[in-house]
């Protein structure tokens, strides 16, 4: 069951999203941008926000599939799962805690609620748009995170629309290693990271917790605009293979045939309270 057909998770845990009757296109994603409260809005006047993000995969191989898909920024979060369309290496199922069942997701032996993998992106997508154009951070995202991220953004032909939601990647890896080079660190993983310098342990390989994590890192690390800029990067620069988007017989393009778009509800403290994808309903 996709998490367009539940009622939404009003914490900042995570974000649902249910279904409605109604049937609009995919252009009306244009109109999320509107949805911003007044403090978000001062934050984007001077310089990119920035947004933390993480995937949970089958596996670390080429052609593995998103699990899970994660972001925060500051106090709003998105957390959505997937049930994977192909099978999940028993190494990450160990490490993650992630099996299927019957067509389940089990996370940890518990069922979890689940989109398909192109409501991921575009709530993905919509979520971005509430923060102007964001830098997108993660951990060794250049390596493998944005390889996945960009294969099936082409896959389901929404690279454009993510590309002019976003202002660039990225990678707190070579940062921390540029930042405490001197520290004498042996490992720059992100858990090892957040222990020596936040002094704390948290369950990593979940991808919500590793981004809420990385947030109070990258912080820590108060990283300069030239720092920043040194190590951002596009997904135009990455060494990506050409990967030739899905069609499905009788199939066109996004606009007409997902016709889906997502409505971002925000409460009077700026909180995201509902990300509602009006679609034909059930």
């Amino acid at each position: 069951m996709c998490a367009f057909g539940i009622k939404p998770d009003i914490s900042h845990r995570g974000i649902q999203t249910r279904r409605q009757s109604e049937k609009i296109t995919a252009e009306c994603l244009k109109t999320a941008d509107t949805a911003v409260t007044a403090d978000m809005t001062t934050q984007l006047t001077d310089s990119p926000s920035t947004v933390f993000f993480d995937l949970e995969t089958t596996g670390l191989g080429s052609s593995c599939d998103i699990v899970q898909l994660a972001a925060v920024s500051g106090s709003h979060t998105l957390n959505l799962f997937m049930v994977p369309r192909c099978r999940i290496d028993p190494g990450a199922s160990r490490v993650t805690g992630f099996k299927v069942r019957r067509q389940r997701l089990f996370l940890h032996r518990r069922p979890v609620l689940t989109n398909s993998l192109k409501e991921a992106l575009v709530s993905f997508i919509t979520f971005l748009g509430m923060f102007g154009r964001p830098i997108l951070v993660g951990h060794n995202i250049r390596r493998f995170d944005c390889l996945v991220l960009a294969r099936v953004l082409d896959e389901f032909g929404l690279k454009a629309v993510f590309q002019a939601r976003v202002a660039g990647f990225l990678d707190s890896l070579p940062l921390a290693r540029q930042l405490l080079k001197d520290s004498g660190l042996q490992s720059f993983k992100q858990e090892n990271l957040v222990k020596t310098v936040l002094g704390v342990s948290y369950a990593a390989h979940n991808a919500l917790a590793d981004v809420q994590a990385l947030q109070e890192l990258y912080w820590a690390l108060r990283p300069t605009a030239g720092h920043i800029q040194q190590h951002t990067f596009s997904l135009d620069s990455l060494n990506t293979a050409t990967v030739k988007p899905v069609r499905l017989p009788g199939q066109s393009n996004l606009c007409e045939n997902f016709q889906k778009a997502v409505k971002v509800t925000v409460n009077g403290t700026g909180q995201v309270i509902r990300l509602l994808d009006k679609t034909k309903g059930v």
